[in-house]
């Protein structure tokens, strides 16, 4: 008697394609890991060798350019964001050149480019595999970026202790439209920006009354951000469907 099941193996041409997927996969993943490792090393090299630049750093570099400073500033925050310099240190350094009046949009407009460039150069990496890089229990975070956009950056803005960078990279192996990226970036990350670039332009006297305005906005956020956190956890386990009983 003849073995059933034959007649449902799928043709050659499907195992090809397949295994073309696969050598892709494997491909983005070894290029997203060298990208990242890369990343990695030049950021600790500069620590360790404490060649890392500080608010005050950044802010004599620029400050040399006079009124030209902003036009030198930005391009130069972003860049160093994207070698995973923190974006507190770079909304500090815009705080002591410009002021925080001058300094808050200048920083939040670097911010909101950095996010984007970030999540482009990932989804760059990645190439054609992006989306189905990452794992599958992890997926369902796509989803969320895919089907909230705007909310779900807003979102992760305003949650706490969240290394921006890494967030804004990790984005970019995800289907998060560039669009919204930008508008949650801009929207959310105001109070934090501003809070750091009224500390940075206060590091001399943090008794000052921006600079308590700032640490006080700091902690709401905190506080804020973990309510909203748990507010859309909950609300996304409700807005799954219950297994069907057995």
């Amino acid at each position: 008697m003849e073995s059933q099941g034959h007649g449902d193996a799928a043709p050659p041409e499907v195992h090809t394609r397949i295994q073309a997927e696969r050598t892709q996969r494997r491909l983005a993943l070894l290029r997203v890991g060298t990208f990242a490792g890369l990343l990695v090393a030049l950021f600790v090299t500069a620590a360790v060798t404490g060649s890392l630049p500080s608010a005050e750093g950044v802010r004599d570099f620029a400050d040399g350019f006079g009124a030209a400073g902003p036009l030198i500033f930005i391009p130069l925050s972003i860049g160093l964001a994207c070698l995973l310099v923190p974006g507190p240190v770079l909304a500090g350094s815009a705080g002591l050149l410009f002021g925080t009046a001058l300094g808050t949009p200048i920083a939040l407009l670097a911010a909101t480019l950095t996010a984007c460039l970030e999540m482009l150069i990932a989804r760059h990496v990645a190439g054609r595999a992006v989306g189905s890089l990452l794992p599958e229990r992890v997926r369902r975070i796509d989803d969320f970026l895919e089907r909230r956009g705007f909310l779900a950056v807003l979102y992760v803005r305003l949650a706490p202790a969240v290394p921006y960078n890494l967030a804004n990279y990790g984005a970019g192996l995800t289907r998060l439209r560039l669009r919204d990226m930008a508008a949650g970036t801009a929207v959310g990350a105001i109070p934090r920006t501003f809070a750091y670039v009224a500390l940075g332009g206060n590091l001399s006297d943090l008794s000052a009354p921006e600079a308590r305005v700032a640490i006080a906005l700091l902690v709401v956020m905190a506080l804020a951000g973990v309510v909203v956190a748990r507010r859309q956890i909950l609300a996304e386990r409700a807005s799954k469907p219950s297994p069907p009983p057995l």
